[in-house]
């Protein structure tokens, strides 16, 4: 095992009705000017917003909004929310919504309390000294931004798409109700468990140290994960299922499952970044389905891992060859993925990419890795990263 730090500052306020402290924590946390962000329509809908609008106007908090946060948000409206801070005196950020409104709030964070371009801390040209404090209600469970220090943004130029972490940007609170994730489409709630897995293999298959501890929380979190997907699948008015999904989102990523390692692998989150930037995928399951490429190019280098995998996640029997072994773990999996209707490749996941595309995404992705090669599992350049896309089509 390697040493490490474990940093989670985040208060997590959980169960039914929570969103109504949010004036309170707002106030707790010293905010007296807030951005609202959120997303699309669906936290107009449902009535989401009026109730935090109504909370802040009963608790004499003012506030100004900013909606429009998409699936892999861009760059032009981390911007906007930056200036409209800056014009309007802003001290404090509430992201309402999923990944997206959380990604952005934290970039527009940096953008506030950091001079420059928010994008040289996407670009790796620089690192941030701050970011505006922000809070979180969240309505889907998957990226686990709400706990993280991690951001993803895409910058429409050029389609890059970027991740940054810092300490800084993590949520001073989030608020976790369930309910809220009760309307969302199957489609959306499969892709979220799906993110929440990946966020914990990236850092279970790895080369760098492990810990038994470590392992088993990774494991049993994967093993719930999986129960509970099927489980909404199925009854996706299932509280109890929406609240072991949306705790596990948490643990996935606030660094709990990578604690004595190095930090994990992150290449099949790196790969898909790509699709996500040139085609506008959903994230979870552009992940599902370059999952299986991935995993079979790196296993033979990371075999107790994956063996491990294999026989404490997937159930799979010890018998045969390690390779046989892992190889049955990584078939299970992918067969969990279609359970959920989720793609195992580019075609199941509708993306008719081009030889030329291929090509791209490699070379996008490769420029953005330290000395063009990451990876922990094994270390993957250009020509490897080309080689899994191929196999994924």
């Amino acid at each position: 095992m390697f040493d490490f730090s474990y940093y989670t500052p985040t208060k997590v306020v959980f169960g039914k009705g929570t969103e109504s402290k949010t004036a309170e924590l707002i106030k707790e946390f010293g905010g007296t000017k807030i951005l609202i962000h959120y997303g699309g329509g669906s936290v107009v809908r449902s009535g989401l917003l009026r109730r935090v609008t109504d909370s802040l106007d009963n608790a004499g908090i003012s506030y100004v909004t900013l909606g429009g946060a998409v699936p892999n948000p861009h760059l032009s409206l981390v911007y906007e929310g930056i200036e409209l801070c800056k014009k309007e005196n802003v001290d404090f950020l509430l992201a309402v919504g999923g990944g997206s409104a959380i990604d952005s709030a934290k970039a527009i964070g940096y953008g506030v309390a950091n001079e420059g371009d928010v994008w040289d801390f996407y670009d790796y040209k620089r690192k941030a000294t701050g970011c505006l404090p922000l809070g979180v209600i969240l309505t889907i469970a998957a990226t686990g931004s709400e706990m993280s220090d991690s951001s993803v943004i895409t910058k429409e130029e050029g389609l890059v798409k970027r991740g940054y972490s810092s300490d800084f940007g993590r949520p001073k609170f989030a608020i976790m109700n369930p309910e809220l994730t009760m309307t969302l489409p199957d489609y959306q709630t499969a892709c979220g468990c799906t993110d929440i897995m990946m966020h914990t293999m990236e850092r279970y298959f790895t080369n760098g140290g492990n810990m038994e501890i470590t392992d088993s929380i990774a494991e049993g979190l994967l093993r719930t994960v999986m129960k509970n997907a099927v489980i909404l699948r199925d009854d996706p008015k299932d509280y109890d299922a929406r609240a072991e999904i949306m705790w596990a989102g948490s643990l996935s990523h606030n660094g709990l499952t990578g604690c004595g390692n190095n930090g994990g692998d992150w290449m099949t989150h790196k790969i898909e970044h790509e699709l996500g930037g040139l085609f506008d995928v959903a994230h979870g399951a552009g992940l599902a389905a370059v999952w299986g490429s991935w995993a079979r190019y790196v296993y033979k280098d990371c075999l107790p891992r994956f063996k491990r995998f294999a026989l404490n996640v997937m159930g799979m029997g010890d018998v045969g060859s390690d390779e046989e072994i892992a190889l049955k773990g990584i078939e299970a999996l992918e067969d969990f993925f279609r359970s959920i209707k989720m793609p195992t490749n580019l075609r199941e996941l509708g993306v008719d990419a081009t030889d030329d595309d291929l090509i791209l995404m490699a070379k996008k992705c490769a420029d953005g890795l330290p000395n063009g090669e990451f990876g922990s599992a094994k270390v993957l350049n250009e020509q490897a990263i080309l080689e899994i896309f191929k196999a994924s089509v």
